[in-house]
């Protein structure tokens, strides 16, 4: 599953701190969503949609092989 999250964060000017205190997570967390190593719930999705005021299918694609 590819993801936007990075670029969403640099349209909203966040680090990846700051994105994952808002949506009560470690930087790690949004580190490794954003390398594709992690797939998160449907709530922390959900928590990032309303953050970014984007539906998860524009920040989460899912490829060929998911």
């Amino acid at each position: 599953m590819k993801n936007t999250i990075k670029v969403q964060r640099a349209i909203l000017d966040l680090t990846q701190d700051d994105l994952a205190k808002k949506i009560g997570v470690s930087r790690q967390t949004i580190n490794s969503i954003e390398k594709n190593r992690y797939i998160p719930s449907t709530v922390l999705a959900l928590k990032l949609s309303n953050i970014f005021g984007i539906s998860v299918n524009e920040f989460f694609n899912l490829e060929d092989d998911d």
